[in-house]
This record gives structure tokens, sequence and C-alpha cells, in this order.
């Protein structure tokens, strides 16, 4: 997954069962980011990140795309319970996680475990990999991904704070603002 080099092709089926493949999306910019369960805390905080910073990813000429090996119909109930925007696809065997370094050992909790990887590849409009994200946290990533696509396309360096991403960035700490709000209803 080094900048430059072609990004691992796939056709995966899409949250409404509709075959998305590498190969049709040439010509667009992709962020094709790796997640471990749909409607888990931290995916969900990701998802909702992306779906809000949308209107960014589309005036960059950027597609966005969830990998996880969900289900369709689990797919179908994350994105109807959050009104998510982008697009989750299910790679149920996990090659093509497996392919872009998204599935393999790694450490959770202390404990050495397989599972999959938080990740994120940007593929470039021919097809090549333009950059890549190891391992991520969910907070705040979507915003980091745009400020990389704007510098990769000759763009601002520094962080442009959009609407979106203010919204982005408050939606990401609102689960933390619950929890201390019902703990501090319990004293």
């Amino acid at each position: 997954m080094k900048p430059g080099s072609p990004a691992p092709s796939f056709e995966l089926p899409d949250q409404d069962g509709k075959p998305v493949r590498l190969g049709d999306l040439k010509g667009a910019w992709v962020v094709l980011y790796f997640y471990p369960k749909d409607d888990t805390p931290g995916c969900t905080t990701e998802a909702c990140e992306f779906t809000t910073l949308l209107p960014d990813f589309s005036g960059l000429g950027a597609r966005v795309f969830g990998c996880s090996a969900d289900s369709a119909a689990a797919h179908t109930r994350f994105v109807a319970k959050y009104k998510l925007g982008i697009t989750l696809l299910t790679d149920a065997d996990r090659k093509v996680m497996k392919a872009y370094g998204a599935y393999g050992k790694k450490v959770m909790y202390g404990k050495e475990v397989v599972g999959v990887i938080r990740s994120t590849a940007l593929i470039a409009p021919d097809g090549s990999v333009a950059f890549h994200w190891k391992s991520v946290k969910a907070a705040g990533h979507a915003a980091a991904v745009a400020q990389k696509l704007r510098e990769l396309q000759g763009g601002a360096v520094a962080p442009v704070v959009t609407k979106a991403a203010k919204t982005a960035k408050k939606a990401a700490k609102k689960p933390a603002a619950e929890k201390a709000a019902k703990k501090a209803a319990k004293k």
C-alpha cells in the first residue's frame, strides 16, 4: 500500500446489493475506509463524520465508501438508524480487507487479536494509492482524510474548518457529553 502503487482491485456489494467495482470508479478520487462493525461507538462516530463531510468530499471529486464484513441487511439498518449518506460495502470473506492491509493482527485492550484494522486508503483517479492510513482513531479521521485530499490536489495545507467539519466535531463529542449527563443524573 505504498503511494503510487496500483490500488488492489475489488468488486463488493453495497448495502442495496449492487456491485461496486474499483475499475468503474476511475476518474474519481475514492476514499475506502475499513471499520470493524456497524452500529458500534467508534464505527458510528466515523460513519457519521464521513456523512457530515460528504459535501466537502463531493466538492473535491471524491466518493466515500465504508467497508466491513457486515451483511447488506446490517448495513441497511445502520444507514437508516443514523441517516448515513455514505455507501457501505460488504467484504464477507475479508479478501479485500486483507489486500488493503485492513485485516490481521492488532492489539486490542492490551491483547493481540486477529480482526479488522481500522484504516483508510485514498485512491487517486488513475487507480493508484494516493495515501494510506494503516491504523486510525475514528474521531476526527474524516476531517484528516478531507485535508489530505485537499493537500494532494494542491489546496490549502493548513486545516480548513468548514461548517461540515465543525458539525462533525460536535457529533464526535456528543456521545461523551451524553454519557456525562447520564452519569450526573444518576448521582
